[in-house]
C-alpha cells in the first residue's frame, strides 16, 4: 500500500536523492548566474534582490520560499495573482521571469527538502491548503519549481492579462485545471517523467537566452 497517494516509500525516496544530487549539482553551476540576477534586481527595485516570501509546502505545513526580486512595490496594488502587464514587473525582472533566473534561489528550498525539482507549484496560503477531499493528494508531496502545471500554464501571465476579470479567471479556470493537473502528475508519478518536465522547462529558456 502507498504510504502516500501516487508515491511509494521507495518511490520518494528516489525522487528525494534525485533532488539531493540535482539540486545541488544545479545550485553549484548557477550560483554566478544567480548572483548576477540578485544585483540587477536589487538596482532595478531599489530592494534587496531576494524576495521571500511564506508559501504552504507538504502536508499543509507552511515554509519560506526563495526568488530573485522581480517586482517593486507599487501604492495599491496589493493582489497575488501577477498578470503580464502588472505593473509592479521592472524591466529587469520582465527578463529575469521569462529566463526563469528568479526561480534559482528555490534549488536552496531543494537541498533542504523543503521543496522538489518538480511537483506542483507552492502558493500562498488560501488555495492548496483549502483544497478538499481527493485533491488533497496535491499536498502529499513537496511542491516544485517546475511540474506540468508550470510548464502547460507557462503563459498564464498572458492569458491573466487578456482576462477581463483576472482574479476570478484563475480561481474559476486556470485554478481548477492546475489541480488536476497536479493530481494527475501525483498519481501518476514517475522519475522520468519529472525528467521530462525538467527539460520541457529549461529547453524553452535556454532558446531565449
Amino acid at each position: 500500500m502507498p504510504e502516500r497517494p501516487g508515491l511509494t516509500s521507495a518511490q520518494g525516496a528516489r525522487k528525494r536523492a534525485f533532488d539531493v544530487i540535482v539540486g545541488g549539482a544545479a545550485l553549484v553551476t548557477t550560483s554566478p548566474v544567480m548572483g548576477v540576477g540578485v544585483v540587477a534586481a536589487t538596482v532595478s527595485t531599489r530592494q534587496w534582490g531576494v524576495f521571500s516570501q511564506e508559501r504552504i509546502g507538504r502536508d499543509g505545513r507552511p515554509f519560506r520560499v526563495h526568488k530573485v526580486r522581480s517586482m517593486r512595490r507599487v501604492a495599491g496594488v496589493t493582489t497575488t495573482v501577477t498578470a503580464g502587464t502588472d505593473p509592479r514587473i521592472t524591466r529587469v525582472g520582465a527578463w529575469l521571469r521569462r529566463l526563469k533566473i528568479d526561480e534559482l534561489p528555490q534549488l536552496v528550498n531543494v537541498v533542504r527538502g523543503e521543496m522538489s525539482l518538480v511537483g506542483p507549484r507552492p502558493d500562498v496560503s488560501g488555495w492548496a491548503d483549502a483544497l478538499e477531499g481527493a485533491d488533497r493528494a496535491v499536498l502529499s508531496v513537496r511542491p516544485g519549481i517546475t511540474g506540468p502545471a508550470s510548464v502547460l500554464f507557462r503563459h498564464e501571465e498572458e492569458l491573466l492579462a487578456a482576462a477581463e476579470d483576472p482574479e476570478s479567471y484563475n480561481r474559476d479556470v486556470i485554478w481548477p485545471e492546475k489541480v488536476r493537473l497536479n493530481r494527475e502528475y501525483v498519481e501518476n508519478w514517475s522519475l522520468r517523467a519529472d525528467l521530462r518536465w525538467i527539460i520541457a522547462t529549461v529547453a524553452p529558456a535556454l532558446s531565449r537566452g
